[in-house]
């Protein structure tokens, strides 16, 4: 049986980067950036006045005058007018164009206007540039502001939006089928019978997924084998790149689907996984065709198989070819976390255990695990923000040891 680095090396293995499209500045938030973004000009792009007040030359300063007549005054957004006495002054705003002719700026809180007169108070800088954002300091047109890669957040669309950037090329959504089936589960708009519950699987994968970035559409198929068989193959040719099922995977009388998807030309690339919970894990892949995941029906078997394999099949086939996201949540992969209380686990099997992680005063990652039951148990997940993988052995893992967490 696989362990679930094994497991993992062979989902990512079918991982193959989505071809990238081109979308709206205003529709980029979130995604992977697949061109590189360039400076269209200088950064700034003029000697920019970086404080209220009024520009002077630096040389009338320094030799000794403080009292200097208002030219006229410069505006940000408004055309450039010199200063043509260098005994004058030109009041200026944030952001204005700097007047030629003038090299320092001095701020207002350091003068005393009146009488369109400015009475400078403080003594002159060694060198001009003062209060100056000058031409091309941050960066030259041509230079490269942001690689391919990068994940545009608001910081990233403003720069995109600053460059002109009116349409970018970003890599694309994964298209996502997520699959519940079982005659046990009804919509929930539904009331249930004493025998049926309502489908939730389905509604924790989509959020999950959507996180990602994915385009995620939700499907409910019956156990009866002829419209299961009918349901999947629409499914399974509708251009989806990954198909995600929730149940029917083990092998109960029910569990129809790991033959089913054979009879589908899904071909299997694993069944079962040395974990709990999650073992009757399924992983295939169809020529041409969809990925498909056949995940444990129990909730917190789903939620934790999805966040261990299926996330980060999707975060690198929404990743552009050749590059590598910057890290910017601890979703990206699994973080040491310190464990808090013993737990003793017996069988042979990786353990995943859902757990709180919190920071000390010391700022040590402290994992406490919450009390579960079972993989069935929907309300065991609620408090929880990541799950703790523990290996197969040993029996008791010890308060104080270090683990991996991967973030739910």
């Amino acid at each position: 049986m696989l362990s679930p680095a094994e497991a993992t090396a062979r989902v990512l293995a079918t991982a193959r980067p989505l071809a990238p499209e081109t979308v709206p500045l205003p529709h980029a938030a979130g995604r992977i950036l697949a061109e590189t973004l360039t400076a269209d000009r200088d950064f700034p792009p003029f000697n920019r006045v970086a404080m209220d007040g009024i520009a002077v030359a630096h040389a009338a300063w320094a030799g000794g005058q403080s009292v200097f007549q208002i030219q006229h005054t410069q505006y940000a957004g408004a055309l450039a007018r010199p200063l043509l006495n260098p005994r004058q002054a030109v009041e200026v705003m944030t952001g204005a164009v700097l007047p030629a002719g003038a090299d320092a700026v001095v701020r207002y809180e350091d003068l005393l206007l009146h009488d369109n007169r400015a009475t400078i108070q403080i003594p002159p800088p060694e060198a001009p540039g003062v209060n100056i954002h000058r031409q091309a300091a941050d960066r030259r047109a041509g230079d490269a502001l942001l690689p391919p890669g990068t994940r545009l957040g608001p910081a990233e669309l403003a720069v995109a939006a600053t460059v002109g950037a009116a349409e970018i090329a970003v890599s694309r959504n994964a298209r996502v089928a997520v699959v519940s089936t079982g005659d046990e589960l009804v919509g929930i708009h539904e009331q249930p019978l004493p025998h049926q519950i309502r489908r939730s699987n389905a509604y924790a994968l989509q959020a999950l997924f959507t996180q990602t970035g994915a385009d995620v559409s939700l499907f409910h198929l019956p156990d009866a084998l002829d419209e299961l068989r009918d349901g999947l193959t629409k499914i399974l040719g509708a251009g989806f790149d990954a198909v995600v099922l929730s149940g029917a995977v083990s092998k109960g009388r029910a569990d129809h689907l790991p033959g089913l998807l054979r009879e589908l030309h899904v071909a299997e690339i694993f069944h079962e996984v040395n974990q709990r919970p999650g073992k009757p894990l399924w992983f295939g892949a169809r020529a041409n065709g969809p990925v498909v995941f056949g995940l444990p029906g129990n909730p917190v078997s789903t939620f934790i198989t999805a966040c261990r394999y299926v996330r980060p099949w999707l975060r690198a086939v929404q990743q552009p070819e050749g590059t590598a996201t910057l890290p910017s949540a601890a979703s990206e992969g699994p973080q040491p976390a310190i464990l808090a209380v013993d737990i003793h686990f017996k069988p042979q099997l990786a353990h995943f255990v859902p757990v709180r992680l919190t920071v000390d005063a010391e700022g040590r990652r402290l994992a406490t695990p919450l009390r579960v039951g079972g993989s069935g148990d929907l309300m065991g997940l609620v408090g929880a923000n990541a799950f703790l993988e523990l290996p197969p052995e040993p029996a008791v893992f010890a308060a104080g040891s270090v683990w991996p967490a991967w973030a739910l």
